[in-house]
């Protein structure tokens, strides 16, 4: 096994590429244009009127990444032949795979002259494309940090405190490694089953206003799935829309909308990490093994400026505190006594319909209705999030005995003077 070449020695491996790219030595190949249908008024990217066809995904099938990701471990140990054979067949399968592009055209030049250092290049063509071999040095770092920095064994993002079997995966956005994750659930509870580059808006993350090119910061649920066909090239292979702003972001002021998961053009292969309008964009071959896996309504999607990672075994006791938590408020929903299901909730609250007072008599005719008969939570899922306050956001479904079926409803909690409160509650389903 090659070990990783220095970041000196690979950065500078982009540098010639980038040279010749800028005065049209590496021109990608023409892709055939079709006409696609607009997006959805709610979009928010500005789209381009036309678009490209999809390439095929199958020529596409290996990981383009890890593909890269050997040949920068083949430079490391001088086997540049070998790098240059393997960049090659990666530029063959993945033409629009900018960044291999670039890393091929160094090791061409390699082969053919010595380089006086890597990183060297003229200064009137390097002077041509400053801006966007910044962004490839910087999505080379991003890619490089997050194979290197791999997650702990067996650990899991700390939001993920409950899932019931129902909730078949999730999804945690590492925006500081431009890096998304995708979980598995299964008998052994979650399991990271594979993560891909990402890139997030312009100017960052923590969005806070329509418009301020900046990706979220939270946790969230795929609401729907937007078909290829109903979109124009410019979002690829399909769209996810994510419920921001969700209700903690309205209780901060927070506004904007239309944040998706989404492809790239077919011309393309990835965006630089920090170039979308605030959504998170993938590469069409990775968000596809989303497509395929992913249930809307029920996928939960953490983005994080850094995710934090911790074993299950480590959260135990906070889960179980939490459930105890959960499960008082249904005893206290069950009991018929309003007062002691009031204490539960805070002064602030609202649902976008009703405050605290208003919320008393919906629940004071939901409990004369229930009658003192028994009351189940089923597929329980709890998320937390730590910002400027703890929260958290609490999903169930409410059976009364003798029912099959019930509502589906989604609490936010916030510490208040060191006790939990519900600030918001409302059905979703």
């Amino acid at each position: 096994m090659g070990k990783w070449p220095s970041k000196p020695f690979w950065r500078g491996l982009l540098i010639t590429g980038v040279c010749a790219l800028s005065v049209g030595a590496m021109a990608g190949s023409a892709q055939a244009r079709v006409v696609r249908a607009k997006a959805p008024a709610a979009s928010h990217e500005a789209a381009p009127p036309a678009s490209t066809s999809l390439p095929a995904l199958q020529a596409q099938s290996a990981p383009a990444e890890a593909r890269l990701l050997e040949i920068y471990k083949l430079v490391g140990a001088g086997q540049t032949r070998q790098a240059l054979s393997k960049a090659e067949a990666l530029i063959k399968d993945v033409p629009n795979f900018q960044l291999a592009q670039l890393v091929y055209a160094d090791l061409l030049t390699a082969q053919m002259r010595p380089l006086p250092s890597m990183g060297h290049a003229p200064d009137d063509l390097a002077a041509k494309a400053p801006q966007r071999l910044d962004q490839l040095r910087m999505e080379a770092d991003r890619r490089l940090q997050a194979l290197r920095d791999r997650p702990p064994q067996g650990a899991l993002p700390t939001q993920f405190i409950e899932l019931p079997p129902t909730t078949k995966h999730a999804i945690a956005v590492d925006a500081s490694k431009s890096r998304l994750y995708l979980f598995e659930n299964g008998p052994h509870g979650l399991q990271l089953v594979a993560d891909h580059y990402a890139s997030i808006g312009r100017l960052g993350a923590d969005k806070s206003f329509e418009g301020d090119q900046r990706t979220p910061l939270g946790v969230y649920y795929i609401t729907s799935r937007l078909d290829a066909r109903k979109l124009t090239d410019f979002y690829g292979i399909g769209a996810l829309p994510l419920n921001y702003p969700n209700e903690y972001d309205r209780r901060l002021g927070k506004t904007g909308g239309g944040i998706w998961l989404h492809g790239v053009p077919s011309d393309s292969y990835a965006r630089s990490p920090n170039s979308t309008d605030g959504c998170v964009v993938l590469a069409n071959p990775e968000l596809q093994t989303i497509l395929d896996r992913v249930q809307p309504r029920s996928t939960p999607v953490v983005i994080a400026r850094s995710l934090q990672w911790v074993t299950p075994l480590k959260t135990e006791p906070q889960r179980r505190s939490l459930h105890n938590l959960i499960e008082g408020w249904r005893v206290a929903r069950a009991s018929g006594d309003l007062n002691r299901l009031m204490s539960f909730y805070s002064p602030q609250f609202a649902n976008g319909t009703r405050d605290l007072n208003q919320w008393r008599q919906t629940l004071e005719k939901e409990v004369t209705q229930q009658r003192g008969r028994a009351l189940q939570l089923k597929d329980v899922a709890i998320l937390g999030w730590k910002d400027k306050s703890d929260i958290l956001v609490v999903t169930f479904g409410e059976v009364s005995d003798g029912q099959r079926t019930g509502a589906v409803k989604r609490q936010y909690w916030g510490k208040e003077g060191g006790l939990w409160k519900i600030f918001y509650e409302g059905v979703i389903g």
